[in-house]
């Protein structure tokens, strides 16, 4: 089908929840995808952080054509290899004891709030629910996501949201404890946030709080959905911050592309889910887990040194450009944010660049870089070069 035909049936069948670009894209290698039209694009989106292993790894196909080819999907009423292997992954990487497996990232941030809303019923009954957030953060869109997300701009049309959630200001540790009350039991943040304009939380708040939720018996809360499983480049964020979560949400780029997140817990928490208290018809999906596990074999630490690396050239390469739109960078490994200068909006510049063939996406005020974590030095050269050349 032509650009203009999967247009037409868009406009006419699907709901118009999204302000697409003007590209429908076919296929994708690595870094790289391509229209209907044959035009090549340079993609620093990674579909919004899920394809970690950018587009058609072989490997990654393997794994998931393998287990299409054995078990597509059983329900969660009965044992399955591919989840607990994944599991098990993940807990002896993170220290963590165990993992709640989901579809996708407000779906795991959903399960984390009622984790510890259960953990402090279980404890101290009821009256005790409220959770503390950040300003500025984004944990997704489900009635209750949306309320735990700290931007007023998001809290219209769905009236009446979730209560529950207080908000405090991001590297403020006397504007957390000034939320502080008998009603509170958990601390929910993102170590990076994604949404809100790709802002790193300095690592002596995070100590802090997690400090004040040890004193208090808070649980912390860390939205690891945009930061994890690579991108910042160690395997989760928190891993860098010095911390050890009580609980972490994780989803994106866990199955390089097939939906799939969840939770962990740490030892204090491993017991808080029982039988009837959570559930989900796909969540820990064979398809999907298998990928999973190929993802989480591929990122040693080898592969993580590289992420980071990564990283610090495009911040590096984007800082030299000598572009006036554009002022300093931020981030961690290859979450990155660009500073917005001069007339132009974001979206303005976001448009000109996909028009010139580099996929990007808006955060914050600022451009935000997602490539996949396998991106190579020809890919971001080429991405750099469009960047140069369309906002010179």
């Amino acid at each position: 089908m032509t650009f203009e035909e999967i247009k037409a049936l868009d406009e006419q069948y699907v709901m118009q929840s999204y302000g697409r670009f003007p590209v429908a894209v076919d296929r994708g290698q690595g870094a790289t995808v391509w229209d209907t039209a044959g035009r090549a694009y340079i993609d620093f989106t990674a579909g919004i952080g899920v394809c970690s292993l950018g587009h058609a790894h072989p490997g990654w196909l393997k794994a998931v054509t393998d287990q299409a080819g054995k078990l597509a999907h059983i329900s969660n009423l009965f044992y399955a290899e591919p989840y607990a292997r994944v599991a098990r992954a993940l807990c002896t990487r993170t220290g963590m004891s165990n993992v709640m497996f989901g579809n996708s990232g407000a779906e795991a941030n959903e399960a984390m709030i009622k984790l510890a809303r259960k953990y402090s019923f279980d404890k101290y009954g009821m009256g005790r629910g409220t959770v503390i957030t950040l300003r500025n953060s984004f944990h997704g869109r489900t009635i209750t996501t949306l309320a735990a997300t700290g931007q007023d701009v998001f809290h219209n049309y769905f009236f009446p949201f979730t209560e529950g959630f207080r908000y405090a200001g991001a590297n403020d540790l006397d504007s957390v404890r000034a939320q502080a009350g008998h009603d509170v039991c958990a601390v929910m943040m993102e170590l990076v946030q994604g949404e809100g304009g790709v802002l790193p939380l300095d690592r002596d708040f995070v100590q802090g709080v997690a400090q004040l939720c040890w004193e208090r018996d808070w649980l912390l809360l860390i939205d690891e959905v945009q930061t994890g499983v690579g991108r910042t480049g160690s395997l989760f964020a928190f891993q860098q911050y010095g911390v050890q979560p009580d609980v972490v949400s994780f989803a994106k780029g866990i199955a390089g592309g097939l939906p799939f997140g969840g939770v962990m817990a740490n030892e204090k928490c491993r017991n808080v889910i029982t039988p009837g208290t959570h559930g989900t018809t796909f969540g820990g999906n064979p398809i999907a887990a298998a990928a999973a596990c190929y993802v989480l074999d591929i990122m040693d630490d080898a592969f993580l040194k590289e992420v980071q690396a990564k990283g610090d050239y495009l911040r590096t390469q984007i800082e030299a450009l000598g572009v006036p739109c554009l002022g300093k960078t931020r981030g961690m490994g290859l979450m990155i944010g660009v500073e917005v200068k001069g007339n132009q909006t974001n979206k303005e510049l976001a448009a000109k660049l996909v028009e010139n063939g580099l996929l990007i996406l808006t955060a914050g005020p600022g451009l935000r870089l997602l490539p996949p974590l396998v991106v190579t030095r020809e890919e971001m050269d080429k991405g750099l070069a469009i960047l140069k050349e369309t906002l010179s």
